[in-house]
């Protein structure tokens, strides 16, 4: 073999090597955060992390910053800040320390407080104190004593502190003018020794060594649980700046002129350099750090901050090979992947490398937008504006010459000859003027030797093509003539049994199978564009812009498409493209990244990975249709800020449970600086407030800085139901009751892993109107006024109803005696008749006389007996009628006759009724009604009753009660008679209780009265 071929091999092998290295370099991602990004100032001279997951930076003139991911918030000394110039930060609670070149500023929630003194390098938080490495010495800081200097050794006191370690028993302090050993730091501490007299820069305790950076001579390490602690060094790096231990056993030293250099620990070896050649933009490293998401990020002096993080994806851009950052397609075709790289053509990675390929000169500054190839490796690549490029693909030798000179012939040299194959490419242009109908292809599908073309707005076509005779054969077209209804083309893809589908702008899908055109027309019933088309296991995906994923079955005689759902959704509805990986995983690119899907056997999403630009997929917008998968199953991604490749593995980068922070609280919108938030969360501590503080503001925060945009929060106040989920992280409640109250606050991260509660209790005062015992007291005190006015005038009431009693029971007793007196009341006149009669009787007919004076004095006994009772039976009171009417008869001029009936349910005899109450109106009657009459005189009384009441009715068939009143004089005894009867009668039975009546005929003639009332109906039981 000859040298020149040996050389060619050589060449080949190294620049392989070469590729292999720079590709595998790159699964180490940084991604740099500077100016652009709203960085204040690009030196940054420390980082650190805070609980709650915050990333503190102290820059050089750019003050103090923090950032959660994606947005710094800045405080410089316009916010109260000591200084913008920075040297160190420190956590200690809830309290940031923050080392400047004029002392110390501690800040405390949004509130600064200042401590000047010389430039701070380095804060130490040992134990419960905390110590500050100065210019001039070690200063100790005290809550209520503040700044305070530790007088050590001389040497010590005037140094530049540097570091502090402490091995668990003793301090290491790394001066410019030496490494110090003391048991402790303080005024009686003692010397030990002093290990050199170099400048140490950076200590740092790992493993039971001692690691110590001398600024000149590499890093001294010291085994402090051996009798001696030696004196070894590790000659490089130098001029280090700072250690950190991450990865349980690698030390990062940052250096101010190589990067960072990777130690392990173990072995003292260098395991890496992490430098410009892995996209450091500065050589000037200041310090390294590792956070709670196992990300390590890196502060730089004048290039920012980074984010180093492993991952499964290799980003390439115009940095790393390609002509343009842009990617509009991609495709495998042979061992290799052609992509279209942003008008400048088409780039070929393959394991050598990344290949420009020559653009033609007909194809310049033009998109080329779909590629595909042939089983011939020959590729088709569609453009905007300038038809098809075929790349048709041929095998010629090359040849090589080798020319060695032999002594002892006549022939000076022999000269062999070798051939290499070499594989080249032929351009062809298949565009209008050869036939094409459309320049503006949108899709470019082969089947066999058959090429489909889909134009933007044409409609599609197949034809082929001969590359010898530079002419298109056998065309065919497929226009709204031939069923496609909608022409804006937009995917095309052939599906196992050979059916060519299409997808257009307006939302509809179709197929072509033996040359007959299927449309199936607007499958969602929605006016969006389908952009996408994948083929599954015999079931057809489409991806819509701005309606998310659906999907359906082939094989069932109704297509009836679905949407993608399950308890995630994918982070956008834009779907740019699509491809399943070899593990049966969807992955959906849109505007914001790719995602993952997992799909259950019901295609429901089990599942859903996201990856952005902060989980190493760099390229972020994804372009249409630009994905392709090799045959190692990496997939290949374009995106508009380069050609991404994931290298699928088993190790997947676990997430950290998300853990939510109240960051403020707000009592009618003043924050409570006076308590931790921190201590007082989950706890018994209850947070009172007066009866005017019922209006309170809730800040509280997850910080992801993978994720920062994809924290939900969800809130609820005391037992109520919990809020649906969103971005908002701040809640106002207002007009609070009083009383105990908790809120309660939730999060969750976008892997939808929820944390735990966090709760904060605070307790509303009721004033003092709405306290129990100010409201009985006011309660007994009404009651006692109350109480006293009402015992006052219950006291009245009764005074005066007494004396009201004894008037009415003098008036009453006055009645009585007045209505016993009217019932004892006998006519004058009438004695005197009868007492003349009587006379007259006892000549003429002394029988009748006697007859005559036994009923008188029956009379006038029972008037007397029952004047003295308030009631008397029916039956003793018709006893006494009976016997004055037949008195009447006795003495009246004209004879007479009466008829008493008495027509109810009772025995006479138990109903009770006043006395003398008919008697005035039978007097009445026979005295102004009969006797004055001209008629026989007859007399009806008539008794019933009702279910409430006794009725009475007194008849006679006199001259009439009214044309009687009107001759008879006004002082008739007979009238006041009626009168106190009629009142006797409105006070037992009330008003209208007596009725009057003359009895008149059809002629209008008066033949009688009717007098009627009624008493309430009593009986003796």
């Amino acid at each position: 073999m000859t040298n020149y071929r040996n050389i060619y091999i050589y060449s080949i092998l190294f620049c392989f090597w070469c590729s292999i290295c720079s590709i595998k370099a790159q699964n180490n991602q940084l991604r740099a955060y500077t100016l652009e990004d709203g960085l204040p100032q690009s030196q940054v001279y420390d980082i650190i992390q805070d609980e709650m997951g915050y990333l503190w930076l102290g820059t050089q003139g750019g003050g103090l910053c923090r950032f959660n991911g994606e947005e710094f918030d800045i405080w410089n000394e316009s916010d109260g800040l000591q200084s913008n110039y920075i040297h160190a930060l420190g956590f200690a609670n809830d309290s940031l320390f923050i080392g400047t070149k004029r002392g110390l500023s501690i800040k405390i929630k949004n509130r600064f407080t200042n401590l000047e003194g010389p430039r701070i390098n380095k804060v130490c938080r040992i134990g419960n104190k905390t110590f500050l490495a100065t210019n001039i010495g070690i200063y100790r800081y005290d809550k209520k004593l503040g700044l305070k200097k530790i007088s050590l050794n001389t040497k010590i006191n005037t140094s530049i502190i540097n570091d502090i370690a402490f091995d668990g028993k003793l301090y290491w302090i790394a001066t410019n003018k030496g490494l110090w050993k003391l048991n402790k730091i303080h005024k009686s501490a003692t010397i030990i020794e002093r290990h050199s007299a170099h400048n140490f820069t950076a200590a740092i305790f790992h493993n039971n060594k001692v690691f110590a950076a001398a600024f000149n001579e590499g890093i001294l390490v010291l085994n402090t649980n051996a009798r001696s602690y030696g004196n070894r060094w590790i000659s490089k790096p130098v001029r280090v700046t700072s250690i950190s231990v991450h990865n349980d056993n690698e030390l990062w030293f940052a250096t101010d002129n190589e990067g960072i250099s990777i130690i392990d620990a173990q072995k003292n070896t260098q395991k890496k350099i992490i430098n410009r050649k892995n996209g450091l933009a500065v050589s000037h490293m200041r310090k390294s750090i590792i956070d709670q998401q196992s990300n390590i990020w890196i502060a730089t002096s004048g290039g920012g901050f980074y984010k180093y993080f492993q991952n499964n994806f290799i980003h390439y851009d115009q940095d790393t090979g390609l002509k343009g950052n842009r990617v509009y397609a991609v495709h495998n075709a042979k061992d290799a992947i052609w992509a279209s790289n942003s008008e400048v053509g088409l780039i070929k990675i393959d394991s050598v490398g990344v290949h420009h390929i020559e653009q033609d000169d007909h194809l310049a500054e033009i998109k080329i937008k779909t590629i595909t190839s042939d089983t011939q490796g020959n590729i088709w690549a569609g453009t905007d504006g300038k038809g098809i490029l075929f790349k048709e693909m041929m095998q010629i030798d090359s040849i090589t010459i080798d020319s060695n000179q032999v002594q002892g012939t006549n022939t000076d040299y022999i000269v062999q000859i070798d051939t290499i194959a070499k594989t080249i490419y032929k351009n062809h242009i298949v565009d209008r003027d050869k036939g094409l109908p459309s320049d503006w292809i949108r899709t470019v599908l082969v089947d066999n030797t058959t090429i489909w073309a889909a134009s933007y707005s044409t409609g599609i076509f197949k034809f082929k093509y001969d590359p010898d005779r530079k002419k298109i054969t056998n065309l065919q077209k497929f226009e709204r003539k031939k069923g496609i209804k909608d022409l804006q083309i937009r995917h095309m893809k052939k599906d196992s049994l050979g059916k060519i589908w299409y997808a257009t702008q307006n939302g509809h899908i179709g197929y072509i199978s033996k040359n007959r055109v299927t449309h199936l027309g607007n499958v969602l019933n929605q006016k969006t564009a389908i952009s996408t088309l994948l083929f599954h296991e015999n079931k057809l995906f489409i991806g819509t812009a701005g309606r998310g994923i659906w999907w359906t079955e082939l094989d069932k005689n109704n297509i009836t498409f679905k949407k993608l759902k399950g308890r995630k959704r994918p982070y956008s509805d834009n779907i740019y493209q699509m491809i399943f990986d070899d593990q049966g995983n969807l992955w959906a690119g849109s505007e914001r990244g790719v995602d993952k899907i997992e799909l259950n056997q019901s295609n429901d999403i089990v599942d859903i990975f996201h990856f952005g630009r902060n989980d190493g997929f760099l390229g972020i917008e994804t372009h249409l249709n630009a994905t392709t998968k090799d045959e190692e199953g990496n997939l290949w991604f374009g995106a508009i800020y380069g050609l991404t490749k994931y290298e699928p593995t088993e190790t997947t980068k676990v997430t950290v449970k998300p853990r939510l922070f109240f960051e403020d609280v707000e009592v009618t919108y003043q924050s409570v600086d006076s308590i931790n938030l921190n201590t007082w969360t989950n706890s018994d501590h209850v947070l009172k407030l007066n009866p005017n503080q019922t209006e309170l503001s809730f800040s509280y925060k997850t910080v992801d800085l993978d994720h920062p945009n994809d924290i939900q929060y969800r809130f609820r106040l005391n037992n109520s139901e919990w809020s649906p989920w969103s971005s908002e992280s701040r809640q106002n409640l207002a007009g609070l009751a009083y009383g105990s109250h908790y809120f309660s606050a939730q999060s969750r991260n976008y892997r939808w892993e929820e944390s735990d509660l966090s709760t904060f209790r605070f307790f509303i005062d009721s004033p003092i109107y709405e306290k129990t015992w100010f409201q009985l007291a006011v309660l007994a005190a009404i009651l006692l006024v109350l109480g006293g006015y009402a015992l006052s005038y219950i006291r009245r009431v009764k005074r005066k109803n007494k004396e009201e009693q004894e008037r009415l029971q003098m008036q009453n007793h006055l009645l009585s005696l007045e209505q016993k007196a009217l019932r004892l009341q006998m006519n004058p006149h009438f004695i005197f008749n009868v007492l003349n009669g009587i006379k007259a009787m006892g000549t003429s007919n002394p029988q009748r006389m006697n007859i005559t004076i036994n009923t008188f004095a029956t009379l006038l006994r029972e008037t007397l007996y029952n004047s003295r009772k308030d009631y008397i039976t029916l039956d003793q009171e018709i006893q006494t009628l009976k016997h004055y009417i037949e008195m009447e008869q006795l003495m009246a001029s004209k004879p007479f006759t009466y008829d008493i009936t008495v027509d109810l349910d009772f025995d006479p005899e138990e109903i009770l009724i006043p006395p003398m109450l008919i008697q005035p109106f039978v007097e009445n009657a026979v005295r102004h009604g009969i006797l004055k009459g001209t008629r026989d005189g007859e007399l009806k009384i008539q008794f019933h009753a009702s279910q409430e009441f006794l009725h009475c009715t007194v008849l006679d068939n006199g001259q009439g009660i009214f044309e009687s009143q009107k001759i008879k004089t006004n002082t008739d005894h007979q009238s006041m008679a009626l009168t106190v009867t009629r009142e006797r009668l409105e006070s037992i039975s009330g008003k209208d209780s007596l009725h009057i009546k003359e009895i008149t005929n059809k002629s209008k003639i008066i033949e009688g009265t009717e007098i009627a009332f009624k008493i309430p109906l009593q009986t003796d039981y």
